[in-house]
């Protein structure tokens, strides 16, 4: 058995008695550095961890990855006892630069790889407690540490930027920026669903089936493609369509057909509108009325 995290690093950072302020940083804390979604679950279980154990801290973040939140730059090494790193690789230029920056703390890793025992980057700290390396056993990842957040929508996204065929009445340029700017917005898990198929690749579907089961597990399809809208339709799936040729076109007629009204012409697209039929769409009501479309349309008759 593994100890809880909150021993872990109470022994860390009180070997004396006291932990005085941290400073937790790690590869999100870099300007250049990757932020990934393990790191930021990572961080988020070491911050819960640290308020349980009543211990002061601050998180640096990449002003790339977070402007206006607190930086390595901005955060003085006189404010803090002790600098905690999480989760991640102890290699390169970065990790040597903290050591130099805070070199008066005390400097400390937890659950991050040790991948060359002798490196600066690894020397430099006072203590390392790893996921993995060459000595002692290892820590589970932190990540698995983290507590759940609330669950979040996922949305498919489908566009279109061709369609040349309607000429002068083309919006779809404007419709798809405006959409993924939009949706790039809102607090949700954000998929790439485009219709087409393809054989070579992964990042498309291969066949039609593959997609239904892609749809299917959405919970709203945000599109401006004829299709985009069916077949999410046709899975029982909400969908916040746009019709993205002036006047209307394909995707206004089947909508009509399917009697389906989260629908918005090109012309009339903003974020009130959109805002309001997003909310719609994952509401109770949303989802019963795609749910009430779905045995229609897979079993017509």
């Amino acid at each position: 058995m593994h100890p809880d995290l909150p021993t872990v690093l109470r022994d860390l950072l009180e070997p004396g008695g006291t932990a005085g302020r941290v400073l937790v940083t790690g590869w999100f804390s870099f300007r250049d550095g990757e932020v990934t979604a393990g790191d930021v679950l990572a961080q988020r279980a070491v911050s819960d961890a640290l308020g349980r154990l009543g211990i002061a801290h601050d998180t640096a973040w990449s002003p790339v990855f977070d402007p206006g939140a607190l930086t390595l730059e901005a955060a003085l090494p006189e404010w803090y006892e002790q600098v905690l790193f999480v989760c991640g690789p102890l290699h390169g230029h970065q990790v040597d630069a903290l050591h130099e920056r805070y070199s008066r703390c005390r400097r400390l890793a937890v659950g991050v790889s040790v991948i060359a025992t002798d490196a600066p980057a690894v020397t430099g700290f006072h203590r390392v407690v790893a996921r993995d390396g060459p000595d002692g056993p290892p820590l589970p990842d932190l990540s698995s540490f983290a507590p759940a957040g609330r669950p979040l929508p996922v949305a498919g996204l489908a566009l279109t930027w061709g369609q040349g065929e309607y000429g002068f009445r083309r919006g779809h340029a404007e419709t798809g920026e405006t959409l993924r700017d939009w949706l790039g917005g809102k607090d949700c898990a954000r998929v790439e669903a485009d219709t087409r198929l393809a054989h070579d690749g992964v990042r498309l579907c291969r066949t039609a089936d593959q997609y239904l089961s892609l749809v299917a597990r959405l919970d709203i399809m945000v599109t401006d493609r004829l299709h985009g809208m069916v077949l999410a339709l046709r899975s029982g799936v909400p969908v916040l369509a746009v019709d993205p040729v002036r006047g209307g076109a394909k995707v206004s007629a089947q909508a009509a057909v399917l009697r389906w009204p989260a629908t918005l012409p090109c012309e009339a697209l903003d974020e009130q509108a959109l805002d309001r039929w997003w909310d719609w769409c994952l509401s109770p009501a949303g989802r019963a009325a795609a749910g009430r479309r779905r045995p229609r349309m897979a079993h017509p008759g």
